[in-house]
């Protein structure tokens, strides 16, 4: 099959006028402006030579679309190559939905998918849809509909969900966001304690190293070496951060790592406020489980208790320096528990402390944002 034959783009003297108003206009859409800016730059009577490459790159256009411009010019003229041609079967060309089109878009992307589907795709709302309108409806219109309503139906946000109207929940949530108000002081230091379980992976098969144009390689199969435990410490008002690694996280592991924190870390304090979630194993109780009850009585003496609420864990920093952790040193497979042990101490010795946490929540914007939560008093 032969190439199609080159055409020449010749303007008059009024077709280059109002090329030129239409280029020049930024009232004029940009359809319009970059078709003009191409038959401008590619009028061969003003002595043109480029290329259409070279047109292409001039009017911020592709080559093919160049080519498509002086072509039409060719062969239908200035008015018809202005005028933007669409299929009418286009989706672009077709009426946008009406109210209730839209609306049942929406109704249906927010209920359960079908019985054997764990959600919603495209196709499978144009189908459910179709049936509830009685007409065709496309796929694009569908996803504009959802883009415009910011809805996200095939995906699932995993949350801690607070019971509403629960005064126990907001007691303790007040209770923590009181200590995130009060300011810096080095006699009663802030701290915030979470624990993450890690998983020891080992691999299957040796993974194969980064290359040249290549990715690190690592075979999805792993030998299971058991589990560990990450105990995270930080201070929001400094950004001090540190973790250590241990095999188990029962009372006894708690109360060793609070002693730790006591004896080692702020044994200067009057009071060390510490927040953290209420497991069954973060007890004053542990305490006496591990040491003498005059050492027992002792470490807890130092310690003024702050507890997140049940489903409220989002309210601990500490789930910040878990995620820092995470991203900068154990979100990989680690064969060992001692190389989990190594890899966290290497961590903690290498980096700097992180900046103070901007905590932006208060206990005004929560009695706003989270209403539903608060119980109805009788002065409401």
């Amino acid at each position: 099959m032969g190439r199609k034959p080159l055409c020449i783009v010749i303007l008059t003297e009024s077709d280059r006028k109002q090329l030129e108003f239409i280029r020049n206009n930024p009232d004029t859409s940009s359809f319009c402006r970059k078709r003009a800016a191409i038959l401008l730059l590619a009028d061969t009577s003003t002595g043109s030579t480029l290329s259409q490459k070279q047109i292409a790159e001039q009017s911020g256009t592709t080559q093919a679309t160049v080519s498509n411009v002086i072509r039409h010019f060719a062969s239908e003229g200035l008015d018809s190559v202005m005028k933007s041609k669409r299929s009418p079967n286009s989706d672009t060309a077709r009426q946008k939905v009406d109210g209730r089109a839209e609306a049942v878009i929406i109704a249906t992307a927010c209920s359960d998918p079908p019985d054997g589907r764990v959600r919603w795709t495209l196709s499978l709302l144009k189908e459910e849809c179709e049936g509830r309108l009685d007409k065709t409806v496309s796929r694009s219109t569908v996803h504009r509909v959802l883009l415009r309503n910011e809805l996200h139906p095939h995906k699932t946000k995993y949350w801690s969900i607070p019971p509403e109207q629960n005064g126990e929940f907001v007691a303790h949530m007040e209770d923590v966001l009181n200590q995130y108000e009060q300011p810096y002081d080095p006699v009663h230091p802030l701290i915030c304690m979470d624990e993450k379980p890690k998983e020891i992976h080992g691999h299957g098969r040796d993974p194969l190293p980064v290359q040249p144009g290549k990715d690190r390689v690592e075979d999805s199969e792993y030998v299971r070496n058991g589990h560990a435990s990450v105990f995270v410490f930080i201070n929001p008002n400094t950004g001090w951060i540190e973790a250590h690694a241990r095999e188990r996280r029962t009372m006894l592991d708690w109360a060793e790592e609070i002693k730790w924190l006591v004896d080692e870390v702020h044994p200067e304090a009057e009071k060390i406020r510490l927040v953290m979630d209420n497991l069954n194993t973060h007890k004053i109780g542990s305490l006496y489980e591990r040491f003498p009850p005059a050492e027992a009585f002792r470490i807890a003496q130092k310690l003024e208790i702050h507890y997140t609420p049940k489903h409220g864990s989002w309210l601990n920093i500490a789930e910040i320096g878990i995620h820092i952790l995470s991203k900068e040193c154990i979100d990989r497979r680690i064969e060992s528990f001692e190389n989990l042990d190594y890899q966290v101490k290497c961590w903690n010795l290498s980096r700097e402390s992180t900046k103070a946490i901007n905590w932006k929540f208060t206990t005004k914007d929560a009695r706003v944002k989270l209403r539903r939560l608060y119980p109805i008093s009788s002065n409401d």
